[in-house]
């Protein structure tokens, strides 16, 4: 897959030098939250994931990039899960890793270019994205990304002894409908 670019970021496939990139970022506990991790990841897990990340999407039903400044530094990932080409869907997560990358315009930069290469290249027909009601940032993000709120899914993540809601958002291809 050639990088998607834009005028703030390009979108990459994932490459085994992203490692320690991997290693930090899925061991940071402050976002396991929205990720659903429960443990730390071992380099010898993430280094046989980085082994598979060449196999095809309609295989594995999901697709991990990198978000990389024009710089060329990583800053975060972008995620399609649940991946169904029957229903033309996909689920979508993105993180930015460091605070000091936030709020810049990358997260809606690789939104726009992921969503445009889901609804060209892929033929989805929709994408959405399941968002804690109390993360403001992403629902702000992914509102400005043309995704729409479609309903409450009531106490539906257990963190820390607590129920928490989760938000649905969706962007259908207008293109299509």
């Amino acid at each position: 897959m050639q990088a998607l670019k834009g005028n703030l970021v390009f979108l990459r496939a994932l490459e085994p030098e992203d490692l320690e990139f991997l290693y930090y970022l899925e061991n940071d506990s402050s976002i396991w939250e929205i990720s659903g991790t429960q443990k730390p990841y071992s380099k010898a897990i993430l280094k046989k994931y980085l082994a598979n990340t060449h196999l095809d999407i309609y295989e594995i039903k999901q697709l991990r990039l990198s978000i990389c400044t024009n710089s060329n530094q990583m800053i975060g990932l972008i995620d399609l899960f649940d991946f169904d080409p029957k229903h033309r869907r996909a689920g979508v997560g993105l993180v930015i890793a460091d605070e000091e990358n936030r709020g810049k315009g990358y997260g809606l930069e690789a939104l726009a270019l992921l969503s445009e290469y889901c609804f060209k290249h892929l033929d989805l027909h929709q994408l959405y994205a399941n968002i804690l009601e109390e993360n403001t940032r992403s629902i702000s993000l992914f509102k400005k990304a043309g995704f729409k709120m479609v309903g409450v899914k009531n106490e539906w993540i257990l963190s820390e002894g607590v129920f928490k809601n989760e938000i649905l958002y969706q962007k259908i291809n207008s293109e299509q409908s």
